[in-house]
């Protein structure tokens, strides 16, 4: 079974990011959700990406390195949008990732310091017509990753709705957030 640190996105550590979690665990694996915003949960989207931009993404990224620290080198990152950066960059520079899953976001490679490892499978999930994955270059982000990375997959849902892997959110898309849990547990049942 694998070891999973998984990263919330930008309303903060959500009731469904919980229940997102909580189902991974209860397939077997050991689940961590670090909290970046330190408690704090925010209405809307805009209002947890104000807190996210004055406390410096930086700081986000850097908290969720601390998170890693003690727990083994084989983890598999996970990050819902906002928290695909903490995610990704410990994919990419960690020793020892097993595999990373970026949900609803993908950043550039190059922005954590070149290619993707070779030894860490990576699978990326979107909707289709999501403003913010596919209006704002993180769909072709996460093309370009797979067209390198050795071991990687990206599947896209039709749809507009951003965040709609949450359970607790009016974004939530019940049919599409299940084939996604679907497949990571594939993946983590693969990997793990």
């Amino acid at each position: 079974m694998a070891e999973v640190l998984v990263f919330h996105h930008g309303h903060g550590l959500t009731a469904g990011v919980r229940a997102f979690a909580e189902r991974v665990g209860r397939a077997g694996h050991t689940v961590h959700t670090p909290d970046l915003f330190e408690g704090r949960v925010f209405g809307t989207l805009e209002e947890g990406v104000g807190y996210a931009a004055e406390a410096g993404f930086g700081t986000l990224i850097e908290r969720g390195g601390r998170a890693a620290e003690g727990l083994p080198t084989g983890l598999v990152l996970v990050g819902f949008s906002l928290g695909v950066l903490p995610a990704q960059k410990l994919a990419q520079t960690r020793p020892g990732a097993k595999g990373a899953v970026l949900l609803e976001a993908c950043v550039p490679v190059a922005e954590f310091g070149g290619a993707w490892p070779r030894d860490v499978p990576v699978q990326v999930h979107g909707m289709d017509a999501d403003p913010f994955f596919a209006g704002e270059g993180d769909v072709e982000a996460a093309r370009a990753l797979v067209g390198t990375a050795a071991d990687a997959e990206l599947f896209l849902y039709p749809g507009d709705r951003h965040l709609f892997t949450d359970s607790s959110l009016p974004t939530y898309d019940e049919r599409a957030a299940a084939e996604v849990t679907r497949r990571v547990l594939a993946f983590l049942a693969r990997i793990g």
